[in-house]
């Protein structure tokens, strides 16, 4: 396994993160802890996870099945960068989501009973709270701080003008910021390139991509569907809108040899800011295999070739302007 820093921090992490969401409503309990086992084999150590994974309102069903291994004690719990998020609704009440002081200081509690844990290593605020100001946001993520709940603070679907804003308030309160953006980031969703990654690059963020695959397109979904395996009706259309790309992304992959997704997570190690793109797999079969992503090395010819298949953006504003 690599490691790399999150961001301007200290902290280690593997340059894979593994993603929980499946854990649950797409995994048993008994497969996500055996997952999880592996992954520490493999020498992953930064997790990821939500408090509305799980997708039952109020349940945390994830993070519960996360907490229960973290309780089988062998060191799971130290070896472990736990990231988890907070802003979905957790009940029916006016306060019962979003970025207000009171959920914070809900959720982090309601989140550390979970996970059977007393800190959070990454606290993520999910999504922009617009009703919410960053002043609001910064003096209880503190007294987190100090209360030693929560170690870091992330950010999760900010726009670029939300990491700048965010971190000059931090400055302006003497504290560290955000130290990480998870993003939606992948070969056919680029608009990060305009803005997020340059502001994750001044203000000294790590860049945590989710989706990598694009839900599966990236995937070798071709050839899945090829030997009969299903997809949903979604998928069918998405793949009909980009049909001529992923084919020349597949023939590419076939050309050089590698697996199609393990090239793309592999384009992803390579772009500026990125920490570690979220893996999800649903077997260790499939966290086996991702893993080869790291020994992926693209060249200069290759990285030209993927360019053409999937073009990217300038940095804002030479997009659009000169």
């Amino acid at each position: 396994m690599e490691y790399a820093q999150l961001g301007r921090t200290g902290l280690k992490v593997s340059k894979l993160c593994l993603g929980t969401m499946n854990f649950g409503p797409q995994t048993t309990e008994e497969d996500s802890h055996a997952i999880m086992d592996r992954a520490h084999e493999l020498g992953v150590n930064f997790f990821d996870t939500a408090n509305v994974y799980g997708w039952k309102k109020g349940e945390g069903i994830t993070e519960n099945i996360i907490g229960r291994w973290f309780a089988k004690g062998g060191g799971r719990r130290e070896r472990t960068v736990i990231a988890t998020k907070l802003y979905g609704d957790m009940g029916d009440w006016p306060n019962d989501g979003r970025l207000s002081a009171l959920n914070i200081r809900r959720a982090a509690d309601a989140s550390l009973k979970r996970l059977q844990t007393d800190y959070i290593d990454l606290y993520q605020a999910h999504h922009i709270d617009r009703n919410t100001p960053f002043e609001e946001f910064w003096e209880a993520m503190g007294v987190l701080r100090q209360q030693g709940k929560i170690l870091y603070v992330g950010s999760s679907n900010f726009a670029g003008w939300h990491i700048a804003k965010a971190q000059e308030t931090a400055r302006r309160r003497n504290l560290l910021g955000l130290v990480s953006e998870q993003s939606h980031y992948n070969l056919l969703v680029r608009t990060p390139e305009l803005e997020v990654i340059p502001a994750c690059e001044d203000y000294g963020l790590g860049l945590i991509p989710w989706s990598p695959l694009a839900g599966g397109l990236l995937g070798g979904i071709l050839r899945k569907m090829d030997k009969g395996r299903s997809a949903s009706e979604q998928m069918v259309a998405e793949l009909d809108k980009h049909r001529d790309k992923i084919e020349r992304y597949e023939a590419f992959c076939d050309e050089i040899g590698e697996d199609p997704a393990n090239v793309a997570l592999a384009w992803l190690l390579t772009r500026p800011a990125v920490t570690a793109p979220i893996i999800g797999p649903r077997t260790i079969a499939q966290l086996d295999g991702t893993v080869r992503a790291l020994e992926v090395r693209l060249d200069d010819k290759a990285s030209a070739r993927i360019e053409e298949i999937f073009p990217g953006y300038k940095t804002a504003p030479e997009e659009y302007a000169w």
